[in-house]
């Protein structure tokens, strides 16, 4: 599987896995601070994985970095009242390592293989 193909795969994960989690938690409250990012998450990721070849690593890169954000603010928010959220700190460690290698890759830093890109010599 490439990097493209991985990135795509884990954006529609996350994107479900975070839908749906607002179903089984019975987040669609009006209190709920996260409901509006979450769901703006989930558009981004699934219209990201949905691009074209060229513009799926940049677009990824971007909604999963933004998923760090807010899966960040979640993780803090748990700790504050001396919880752990386990999803959420695993979704920021996904997606800010998912996220790192495909906007490498963007970069042209990284190659299609994930491994560090060539640099001609000048």
């Amino acid at each position: 599987m490439t990097l493209i193909g991985f990135g795509r795969a884990f954006a529609v994960l996350i994107s479900a896995t975070t839908f749906a989690f607002l179903f089984v938690h019975d987040s669609w409250r009006t209190d709920n601070l996260f409901l509006v990012p979450d769901l703006v998450l989930c558009a981004l990721l699934l219209a990201a994985a949905a691009l074209p070849g060229p513009y799926a690593a940049p677009a990824l890169g971007f909604a999963l970095a933004m998923c760090t954000g807010v899966f960040t603010a979640s993780v803090s928010s748990y700790a504050v009242r001396g919880e752990l959220g386990a999803a959420s700190l695993l979704g920021v460690v996904g997606c800010s390592v998912t996220a790192a290698f495909l906007l490498g890759r963007a970069a042209g830093t990284l190659g299609a293989d994930g491994r560090a890109a060539r640099r001609p010599r000048t």
